[in-house]
C-alpha cells in the first residue's frame, strides 16, 4: 500500500460542501453562545427616573440604562389609572438601588428585566396592587396569574373601575393604532370579537 500524504502538511482539503456544513455549525453554536450570555445579563443600579408604569431609567456604571419590566403590563399614561400605575412604580422604585435580571431587549432597545427592589418582586408587586395586568403573551412565570386573580377579586387598583374602563393595555394601544390608520376617533368600548362555536346542523 502507498505512503498518504495529505496535500497541505497535516491538513486534508475537505469538500466544498463540509466545509459549509462546519461553518454553520460554527455560526449556530456562536449565537447560542450570545443568547445564553444575553438572557444571563445582570444590571444593579440606581433608578433615577420612573417614565410610566412599566418603565424605569436605571444609572449603571455613570451610563443611564432603559428597564422594562418583564411579564406585565401597566395602563398607558392616557388610560384609567394610567398615572396612578405611574405613581405604584415610583413608590416602589425611584430613587432606590435595584437589580435587574435581564431577559430579553425589546424593539426600543429596552431591556426587559425582573426587577427587585429591597428584596421585593417589582412586576408581581405591580400586579398584586392592582396597578398592572399579566401581559399574558409574554408571561412565563404561572404564579403571577394567580396573583392577579387575587387581585381581581379584591377589587385592588384598576380592578376597582368600572368595566369598560378595564381595558388591558395592549387592547387599547391597538386601538390607538387602528384609530392612526383609519383617521377615526378610537373606540375605548371596542374589545376584540369573541369567538363564535359553529351552530348546530338543523334538524331534519
Amino acid at each position: 500500500m502507498g505512503d498518504f500524504r495529505p496535500r497541505s502538511g497535516f491538513l486534508v482539503e475537505w469538500p466544498v460542501r463540509s466545509r459549509a456544513r462546519a461553518w454553520l455549525v460554527l455560526v449556530a453554536w456562536s449565537v447560542a453562545l450570545a443568547s445564553c450570555g444575553a438572557a444571563a445579563e445582570s444590571l444593579e443600579g440606581r433608578v433615577v427616573r420612573v417614565r410610566d408604569g412599566d418603565s424605569l431609567v436605571v444609572l449603571v456604571d455613570r451610563r443611564t440604562v432603559e428597564v422594562r419590566l418583564a411579564e406585565v403590563d401597566a395602563p398607558e399614561s392616557g388610560q384609567p389609572w394610567g398615572k396612578r400605575a405611574k405613581r405604584e412604580l415610583s413608590d416602589l422604585a425611584f430613587g432606590k438601588t435595584i437589580e435587574a435580571e435581564v431577559i430579553d431587549v425589546d424593539r426600543y432597545g429596552r431591556k426587559v428585566a425582573r426587577v427587585f427592589a429591597d428584596g421585593v418582586d417589582v412586576p408581581a408587586e405591580m400586579v398584586r396592587r392592582g396597578a398592572a395586568w399579566v401581559y399574558t403573551k409574554y408571561a412565563k412565570r404561572e404564579e403571577l396569574a394567580g396573583i392577579e386573580s387575587t387581585a381581581r377579586d379584591a377589587r385592588a387598583g384598576l380592578w376597582s373601575l368600572p368595566e369598560k374602563d378595564r381595558v388591558p393595555p395592549w387592547e387599547w394601544r391597538e386601538q390607538h393604532r387602528e384609530a392612526s390608520r383609519t383617521g377615526s376617533p378610537p373606540d375605548p368600548g371596542k374589545r376584540p370579537p369573541t369567538p363564535r362555536l359553529p351552530s348546530a346542523p338543523a334538524a331534519p
